[in-house]
């Protein structure tokens, strides 16, 4: 199958799945992973091997530190969310991406990640138990009706409080984009990716900013400490830069080989939108920002981007991987439309989840509606923007078609945590 044809189907199985969900009782309003969605857009508030930043037009208050990301909610608060869950019609991606936390939360990394984790009352063992039973619930009910059944009777939910403290949470998508590339330098190659450096821990800070690594055109990488390291070539330079952004891709060659290369590290500077840059020189409106007229603004003036993208001083380095699924922050793969991606210092890694957002879907006339869906989810993965308990990247597949969903993932919601009752 050739990349093209493997990412629709990637693509269509993540919509097909998230598109089984029920509609909510909640109004959502137009707002702005990192994600794709994120170079289009801001964010205050939020690297992952998948994910690396993220999108949110509205600048987000911080949260006070001692208040816990995660509230209970009560039986009674519970039951309309409750009502909103129901079973996919194909069960095996779900149960895939299960099978993904419960091998690693029995690891050595997840008894290490839990061991200082500060939210009261949700321990590794409870996570792990109630993942387990999740897996039997999904596996086994007759009906979404005799699911939610059980979910009510044997489940606790804990909500995010959001970034503003009542629950709301910025939404955003990623994927793993398909990109064509060169094993060697050419005259059309040029752009390389590069590996990380052996002495990257040893580095002075601060660290070397994107400029002064690859130069203002980002050819210059050759004439500094990244001189040796280049990876593999790619022809356009935006798109080497949205390969940092991701975290990961697959590469088809020039000599028809396709490389898969993923997140090895990166240097010590936070993102930087390039989105929210072109909003503030006036070159795009507040209400125009998507990636795909972010895509189709360079087009137009490929002389911006000696401008716009050394403002993200942050650089991605990365390795070639064994050309399997994408990988999350758990060392564990990502699965398309129940992986996300949360601020793992807050939320519970590798738990299950209950997202309510608006879900972009395409219509036959080539446009697009938004349908307020609830569906369970993975939490696998993080972002170096994904920061804050008001923050969800969703993973939703590989290759182009993924990449226009993911830049139009751009809503608030809210977000749930589904743990056994003590």
């Amino acid at each position: 199958m050739g990349l093209k044809q493997s990412s629709r189907l990637l693509i269509g199985l993540a919509l097909a799945s998230m598109v089984v969900s029920a509609t909510v009782g909640w109004e959502t309003s137009e707002t702005g992973t990192p994600s794709l969605a994120a170079i289009a857009s801001d964010t205050s508030v939020s690297v992952s091997a998948t994910s690396e930043t993220a999108a949110s037009e509205t600048e987000l208050p911080d949260q006070p530190t001692q208040t816990p990301p995660l509230r209970p909610v009560a039986t009674t608060e519970a039951q309309p969310f409750w009502q909103s869950v129901e079973l996919p019609g194909d069960r095996a991606p779900l149960l895939q991406a299960i099978d993904h936390s419960l091998h690693y939360l029995a690891s050595p990394k997840a008894a290490a990640d839990y061991q200082d984790y500060g939210v009261p009352g949700i321990s590794r063992d409870r996570v792990w138990r109630s993942v387990q039973r999740l897996r039997q619930l999904v596996q086994t009910s007759p009906s979404s009706a005799a699911f939610r059944a059980s979910l009510a009777r044997d489940f606790v939910l804990y909500q995010s409080i959001g970034h503003d403290g009542e629950g709301t949470v910025s939404y955003t998508g990623y994927f793993e984009p398909y990109y064509a590339a060169s094993s060697v330098p050419t005259a059309e190659y040029r752009y390389p990716l590069y590996r990380r450096p052996p002495d990257l821990d040893t580095w002075a800070q601060p660290h070397p900013t994107r400029e002064e690594l690859e130069g203002t055109d980002g050819l210059q990488g050759s004439q500094g400490p990244l001189a040796g390291l280049e990876l593999v070539w790619l022809a356009n330079r935006l798109e080497a830069f949205l390969v940092q952004v991701q975290g990961s891709a697959k590469l088809e060659l020039t000599d028809g080989r396709v490389m898969s290369v993923g997140y090895a590290g990166r240097t010590d500077y936070p993102y930087t939108s390039i989105g929210r840059a072109l909003v503030e020189d006036g070159k795009l409106a507040p209400d125009a920002l998507s990636l795909p007229n972010l895509i189709a603004h360079f087009d137009a003036y490929p002389q911006d981007l000696d401008r716009y993208l050394p403002q993200n001083q942050r650089f991605i380095f990365f390795r070639e991987t064994a050309g399997g699924p994408p990988t999350g922050s758990l060392n564990v793969p990502v699965t398309a439309g129940y992986s996300i991606a949360t601020d793992k210092s807050l939320m519970p890694p590798g738990a299950m989840a209950l997202i309510q957002f608006p879900l972009p879907q395409p219509t036959p006339e080539g446009e697009w509606t938004y349908t307020d869906t609830t569906r369970l989810v993975l939490d696998q993965d993080t972002g170096g923007a994904i920061l804050g308990p008001g923050r969800v990247d969703v993973f939703v597949g590989s290759g182009p078609e993924a990449g226009d969903l993911a830049g139009r993932v751009n809503h608030p919601g809210r977000l749930f945590y589904l743990l056994l009752r003590p």
